[in-house]
């Protein structure tokens, strides 16, 4: 008996709907709270008063600035800081930990000195999302840099290749997939800490929208604005898993 394959994304979409048919049937007979949780209808039928009344596209517009300056600054400083580490031995064991224990750290809670120092401005959440995400890129970085095989580095230096030609064809290629798994932490902070901070200072785009139906106590447009920033980060990453099978040497 042949066994039916169902695509992955097939299935996931088929979980979201159960889970959202079994949330609507709890809210309904009362085992959950209507107001603390919204029912799955009024938030999907939600989202076109959003993009009508909301400007929700706008806004998206605008957090998709800020989180392209931030990520953008995360992949340059952390891709370039990790080779920085990995080439200076001293400089290493020197700053490794305590950028370790940054990661670690809840930097959102450190935004009133960001206000300060920036203003309540787009410079305010871009710095923030930037130092939230910078630690797990330039760890993992590193992390590949050190982990490529000696095997590998063995065969370029049979070839006699050049310092740069290392980098370029052995260092580098083996390194892409652990850098972008720190690209993709990386990421994840930098879009937590950006919505969060909007959201914190009631400034900006989709953060501020939560900020603002939450204050009127519109469960269900909260739900869809947080549900839509969740399927905008599904495209992000995918598109980043793209970029990377295209970086990634054939195997």
């Amino acid at each position: 008996m042949q066994i039916v394959r169902i695509p992955p994304i097939a299935f996931g979409l088929g979980c979201v709907a159960l889970s959202f048919c079994a949330v609507e049937v709890m809210l309904a007979v009362g085992v959950l709270n209507q107001f603390v949780i919204p029912f799955p209808s009024a938030v999907i039928s939600s989202f076109g008063r959003l993009f009508a009344e909301e400007q929700l596209l706008h806004r998206l517009l605008v957090t998709g600035a800020e989180a392209l300056a931030a990520s953008l600054l995360v992949i340059g400083f952390g891709i370039g800081g990790g080779i920085l580490l990995h080439r200076h031995r001293i400089l290493r064991l020197a700053t490794e930990s305590w950028i370790a224990a940054a990661a670690a750290a809840p930097i959102v809670l450190a935004y009133p000195l960001f206000l300060v120092i920036f203003g309540r401005s787009s410079a305010t959440i871009v710095a923030m999302g930037f130092v939230a995400g910078l630690a797990p890129a330039l760890l993992k970085t590193l992390e590949g840099f050190q982990g490529v095989r000696k095997t590998l580095l063995n065969v370029g230096h049979s070839y006699n290749l050049s310092p740069t030609q290392m980098f370029w064809k052995i260092q580098f290629p083996a390194a892409i997939p652990t850098i972008f798994t720190g690209i993709r932490l990386g990421l994840i902070f930098t879009l937590i800490n950006l919505i969060g901070v909007e959201f914190l200072i009631n400034f900006g785009g989709l953060g501020q929208l939560i900020n603002d139906l939450a204050e009127r106590y519109d469960l269900p447009g909260v739900f869809a604005t947080i549900i839509f920033v969740i399927l905008v980060s599904v495209v992000l990453f995918s598109a980043l898993e793209r970029i990377e099978r295209w970086l990634r040497p054939a195997r």
